[in-house]
């Protein structure tokens, strides 16, 4: 049986339906798993994802050590 028939998706559908998966799955529990589970969500590449967090916190300095030099004029 070929898996793109309709009987088939069928079944399968029937088989997930019948085993509810979703309601067994915990997700990660380790730090590790975690932070391997937040970048399957990327559609960026993880270096690039450092990039862009490492330059969000460098514009949030940039923002206190202005309102600071505003604060003494």
């Amino acid at each position: 049986m070929k898996t793109s028939s309709r009987e088939f998706r069928q079944m399968q559908r029937e088989r997930i339906m019948k085993t509810k998966p979703w309601l067994k799955t915990k997700g990660p529990i380790t730090p590790e798993g975690k932070e391997r589970s937040k970048m399957n969500a990327l559609k960026v590449s993880p270096e690039l994802y450092t990039l862009m967090k490492e330059y969000k916190q460098l514009i949030a300095q940039q923002k206190e050590i202005c309102k600071t030099i505003k604060h003494f004029e």
